[in-house]
């Protein structure tokens, strides 16, 4: 009888990694959302419109992306895996496909933005909230392995749609994308299920029954000055990231003298450290607490803005490797978040948890897409927007500080932990 317990609990702990590839490999397909800086020139040639508006399909999907992540966190524990990405998927074929017909920016917008970043909003949220239950041992590794994914994404998807645009126009690649992403993602999520659905959850690993999650509600997390400061720290990591990875193409090719060649192999490989950055931060984020890998994250993006402060036409070494950490640091923050999430405030209502977290990713992403077109609008000048990469580090890296658990201070008075709800004193 034992023999027979050990030999379940080895193989539902062994089957759980098959949730990972499977997730990773639905995050790969959500993840051509980076790849916008390969539509982005052919958008503003197709139209005849300049930055401001041919990043508004990009950061008005990242905000839907970012707002359904949050609607559909209410729904994880009421309905089935499947059932929620299938809502998820019939929207993101639908966004694609009429995308291809879209006349001009603003039904674009629409197409692209609402309908894509809503669809992939739903779908973003299940398999972390699926392998979310099945590693409450290895939360931080798992979710991040997952994430890889979604950070690889452009390593595939930027090629391919470089090379269908030169072969068959913008149109035509908009409609391929939609019937691929339609028949693959329902395939690739026919094993989702959570734990409980088998009855095993709590045979899931010995230790998880002597694990005591603090499982705050929403309601209580949102009062608490850990969410207001990871709240905070998210939303400009996540501006940070999403702004410079929708300029990366434009960069390139118009700060550099880059070609669309050479910048469409440049982010297969800054694909290659975003989705990297998405494990070892998730790691770094157990291992340390959330702060400190705040904190690590702004000191690499410094570093990076500044070396394209010194960068000139001509030098694509310095590019590569200032992009890579910035792709690399937007991946470690979708990997801080969650963890973060689950850590601080429990597993039981990290659906709704994080959805709502989340929103910061939707707010950074209008702020920083938004905030970058004026400046390149108006002032016509790279490297103002390098300069506000650094301000955004300093008040983020200040932030993270003051976040640092009391308990690695120096003893103040009791009952005001990192976790205790504000009382406006």
């Amino acid at each position: 009888m034992i023999q027979t317990t050990v030999q379940n609990k080895a193989f539902i702990s062994g089957w759980r990694w098959v949730y990972v590839v499977l997730g990773n490999l639905v995050m790969m397909c959500l993840g051509t959302v980076y790849a916008w800086s390969v539509f982005r020139i052919p958008v503003e040639k197709t139209f005849g419109i300049g930055a401001t508006q041919s990043g508004l399909p990009y950061m008005v999907s990242l905000a839907f992306y970012a707002l359904f992540m949050m609607i559909s966190g209410y729904f994880y524990n009421r309905y089935s895996p499947r059932a929620i990405m299938t809502t998820g998927v019939f929207l993101i074929a639908l966004g694609w496909i009429l995308s291809a017909y879209a006349p001009n920016i603003y039904i674009l917008t629409l197409t692209y933005g609402v309908l894509i970043g809503a669809g992939v909003g739903i779908a973003y949220g299940v398999p972390l909230a699926v392998v979310a239950k099945w590693f409450p041992d290895k939360k931080g590794l798992a979710v991040g392995l997952v994430l890889i994914g979604f950070g690889l994404s452009p390593l595939i998807t930027a090629p391919l749609a470089r090379m269908f645009i030169e072969m068959y126009g913008i149109s035509f690649t908009f409609m391929i994308l939609g019937i691929a992403f339609g028949v693959l993602l329902p395939v690739l999520t026919l094993a989702f299920r959570y734990p409980k659905e088998s009855g095993s959850e709590s045979n899931l690993l010995p230790d998880t029954k002597d694990r005591k999650p603090k499982d705050i509600p929403s309601d209580q997390m949102l009062k608490t000055r850990s969410f207001k400061g990871l709240y905070l720290n998210f939303l400009i990591g996540a501006m940070i990231g999403l702004m410079l990875i929708g300029m990366t193409g434009k960069i390139g090719i118009e700060y550099m003298g880059l070609s669309s060649r050479s910048i469409a192999f440049w982010m297969s490989l800054f694909a290659i450290f975003n989705g990297l950055g998405r494990p070892v931060f998730g790691w770094l984020t157990d291992r340390l607490s959330y702060p400190k890998a705040a904190t690590l994250s702004y000191c690499m993006i410094a570093f990076a803005a500044l070396l394209m402060l010194f960068a000139r036409e001509g030098q694509p070494l310095l590019f590569g490797v200032a992009f890579s950490i910035f792709w690399f640091n937007l991946g470690g923050w979708l990997a801080i978040a969650p963890t973060s999430t689950l850590s601080l405030f429990g597993a039981l209502n990290y659906s709704r948890n994080y959805g709502i977290v989340f929103t910061a990713y939707g707010i950074g992403a209008i702020a920083g897409v938004l905030g970058s077109g004026f400046l390149l609008d108006r002032l016509g000048s790279y490297q103002v927007v390098f300069y506000l990469v650094l301000a955004l580090c300093l008040a983020g890296a200040l932030i993270a500080i003051k976040q640092v658990p009391l308990s690695n201070r120096k003893p103040q008075s009791p009952g005001k932990d990192s976790l205790t709800l504000s009382t406006g004193k």
